[in-house]
């Protein structure tokens, strides 16, 4: 689940969805795309990926747009990037529908049982089957091609794997992410620590977080999450990193794959950090955006994330110091992660689209979020606004155009890379998310609140309960 470079904002949701019952993501296929000439890796335009439709006005309307109180600047660009599209596509208009944050839970629970989405809404990888089991979504398969979406072929295929069920396609990625370490290179110096060596082992983030916590004056060692389903996503980012997964898939039904070694020494290594380093705050039960705002204000040694916390959150919005923070990769037992939780956000189309306004939205997404060079890739613009620019995401192409917008990026690049570097060395793949994923999360949060909350937590009982719950939920969901 991953925010669009300038505008958008990701956080973990909380969705109370019954289990998929009944939904199988091999859906039988509907008429497939074209297999036109491979995706053009040159910088299009608003015009480029116009269809055969009609010259007839057609209005589309798409949630996610930055509000101009909570964020000013990607406001003033979401504007100009419309401006721009509709004086070349004089026949289509945008509709704005500014909310922020881009989802909220409850509100886009109630809106998939209304049947009230926009014409384009925006949603994360994971909250397919969600919209499935609704009977929301479109089938925008005969509408993309590469024609339509000139660098189709260039997008990565777990990203465009997200939006599909089946041979059938839902939506496009706009973004997407993998999970590392952030620390405050400042607290590390405070602390004197090297703040060119992140720690890479459970071992040596105990010894680096009990350094930073001994600073005092409130500032915590480590961060974590255990609500709103935050929690439950990082245990799984952990567990990806020692190799292991939440889920075994290959099972009927699937089965929790958590309950063992490495769901053990992930929450020793938290419980430890809280009540025999006291490395972490005393409060506790934290959702999205705490961590972030601790951070910003230099109260917070690590956490993990992926780096759209700092260029979306921690800089923009927490007014954080960009030279203050450096990024590492996922702690693991043995200083090499596996692997790490990726995930990414992409728009769906309306049931109710007509083909005039999957077409018109098609061509919008292309614009704004495929293309290098414009919209979320128009890098130029966000150094001139500010933003903080260089950091490797969205990573949404392979071959020539991710080598484009690369090049572009660093072009314009205002962030000190040798800050990342560790980041960015491990290479961490990208694991994907759990199946019903939400759901899974949800059951690992009560978990993660004991072992930050209880001294005498006893972890294998909370480990055993929560797989219990885990296979609850997944009984019914197709692997």
């Amino acid at each position: 689940m991953k925010s669009r470079q300038r505008y958008q904002l990701r956080y973990r949701p909380i969705l109370a969805v019954a289990s998929v019952a009944g939904i199988v993501l091999t859906a039988a296929a509907c008429t497939s795309s074209s297999t036109s000439s491979p995706a053009s890796t040159s910088s299009t335009s608003a015009t480029s990926s116009s269809t055969a439709a009609s010259s007839a006005p057609v209005t589309i309307s798409i949630d996610c747009a930055p509000p101009a109180s909570e964020q000013p600047v990607q406001h003033k660009e979401w504007l100009e990037d419309i401006a721009i599209f509709e004086k070349a596509n004089p026949n289509i208009t945008i509709n704005s529908v500014y909310n922020y944050p881009c989802e909220s839970p409850p509100t886009f629970t109630a809106m998939l049982r209304a049947g009230t989405e926009t014409n384009l809404f925006y949603t994360y990888f994971t909250d397919l089957p969600q919209v499935l089991t609704a009977g929301q979504a479109a089938d925008i398969t005969p509408y993309v091609n590469s024609t339509t979406v000139p660098n189709l072929d260039s997008i990565v295929p777990s990203s465009l794997a997200a939006v599909t069920a089946g041979k059938t396609l839902y939506g496009l990625p706009t973004s997407n992410y993998t999970q590392g370490l952030i620390y405050n290179r400042k607290l590390f110096s405070e602390a004197g620590l090297n703040p060119n060596d992140p720690p890479t082992t459970w071992a040596q983030v105990e010894t680096d977080a009990k350094a930073i916590a001994k600073l005092g004056n409130g500032i915590e060692g480590w961060g974590d999450y255990s609500a709103d389903n935050n929690g439950g996503w990082h245990f799984s980012s952990y567990i990806d990193a020692l190799g292991g997964s939440m889920v075994n898939a290959t099972t009927a039904p699937p089965t929790a794959n958590f309950d063992n070694a490495n769901g053990l020494a992930v929450l020793e290594a938290l419980h430890t950090l809280r009540f025999t380093d006291n490395a972490m705050s005393a409060t506790q039960g934290l959702g999205w955006g705490a961590l972030q705002t601790q951070f910003a204000e230099g109260k917070l040694g690590m956490y993990i994330a992926a780096p759209d916390d700092i260029y979306n959150v921690i800089v923009p919005s927490d007014h954080g110091n960009l030279s203050d923070i450096g990024m590492g990769p996922l702690p693991s037992v043995t200083g090499t992660p596996a692997g790490s939780l990726s995930g990414g956000n992409d728009y769906a189309f309306a049931k109710t689209d007509t083909p005039a306004q999957i077409e018109a939205g098609i061509k919008w997404i292309d614009f704004e979020d495929l293309t290098p060079g414009d919209g979320q890739f128009n890098f130029t613009r966000q150094k001139a606004d500010g933003f903080p620019v260089g950091f490797d995401e969205p990573d949404l192409f392979n071959g020539a155009v991710e080598a484009q917008v690369n090049q572009l990026r660093d072009a314009s690049a205002t962030i000190n890379t040798s800050y990342y570097t560790a980041y960015v060395n491990a290479n961490e793949p990208g694991d994907g998310e759990p199946l019903d994923a939400q759901a899974v999360y949800k059951s690992l949060d009560p978990t993660m609140l004991a072992v930050l909350t209880e001294p005498n937590a006893n972890i294998p009982a909370l480990l055993k309960q929560a797989a219990a719950n885990v296979n609850d939920v997944l009984q019914f969901v197709a692997g």
